[in-house]
């Protein structure tokens, strides 16, 4: 049986780095780690392989209180308690309280499944290496109910980090990894036309030279990133705002319209503004 090869799909416009990292991922049966600016479509990956490949989806998102017992399954002990206060049946079994996490959902798919772990930096700095034998021996044990719990097929993981703090080294040892680059204009022109189809070309240009010059800015806090380009983008064809009103012959002499629906916070919007002011004074003497 010739194996799947991801090609990406017709709505997620992937690059051909980032194919072949997939599919050297699924070649060598390894978690990806894929890292990136916000809003680089890291956690889009993993549905769009998913769709891609014809595959079930289980996704795990992280937060700073997630444990790594979670993804595998917890013993609601409180409930059992309260059902055995009750004079309930059900407590004479005690996998009536056991909850299946993401993990062993995708462990027992009857289909290799794609596993999303998503925000893996959230969590606690140890939190990685509580996965590392569950996710080489593709097995676990519950204790309560004195089973072990094997996957039926490998699944395809795909773990996504923002880089908010470092991961151990015997973690990544494990991985195959990625970055995904910003995309250049010529790649986000692509992402657009597969967003908004119909847009008039004068209006796409525009809008990608002022995004960029905006993005290119010294000192951002936060610079946009491409979901924020897409609103932008809908707000101007909201408020049919013109391409010429979008075009300044200095790169910053003029304020872009609705600016504020790609800088989010005071800190940048007060920076941008200072710089266009004194541009614009530049400009007068």
């Amino acid at each position: 049986m010739t194996e799947q090869r991801f090609t990406g799909t017709s709505s997620y416009i992937a690059t051909d780095d980032l194919r072949m990292a997939v599919n050297a991922a699924v070649t060598l049966a390894r978690p990806i780690l894929i890292k990136g600016e916000p809003g680089t479509g890291k956690t889009q990956l993993a549905i769009e392989v998913a769709n891609s490949l014809g595959k079930p989806l289980f996704e795990w998102h992280i937060k700073s209180t997630t444990k790594a017992q979670q993804g595998l399954y917890e013993y609601d002990a409180v409930a059992r308690l309260r059902d055995s206060q009750l004079g309930d049946d059900r407590v004479k079994d005690i996998s009536n309280y056991i909850l299946r996490g993401k993990v062993w959902q995708a462990f027992a798919s009857p289909q290799q499944p794609v596993l999303l772990i998503d925000e893996v930096d959230k969590a606690d700095i140890e939190f990685p290496n509580d996965l590392l034998r569950e996710l080489d021996r593709m097995e676990f044990y519950v204790y309560e109910t004195r089973e072990l719990i094997k996957a039926q097929h490998r699944p395809i993981i795909i773990i996504t980090s923002n880089n908010e703090k470092e991961l151990p080294d015997a973690f990544l040892r494990r991985c195959f990894f990625h970055y995904i680059k910003f995309p250049d204009q010529e790649t986000m022109a692509r992402i657009v036309e597969v967003h908004f189809p119909n847009l008039k070309k004068t209006l796409l240009r525009e809008a990608l030279n002022s995004f960029y010059k905006v993005r290119d800015m010294a000192g951002l806090k936060k610079k946009p990133s491409t979901s924020e380009l897409l609103d932008w983008i809908k707000l101007l064809l909201a408020e049919d705002i013109p391409p010429e009103a979008l075009h300044a012959d200095n790169n910053r002499s003029a304020i872009p319209p609705l600016y504020g629906a790609l800088l989010k916070n005071e800190q940048d919007v007060h920076l941008f503004e200072r710089l266009v002011f004194l541009d614009r004074k530049a400009g007068r003497s």
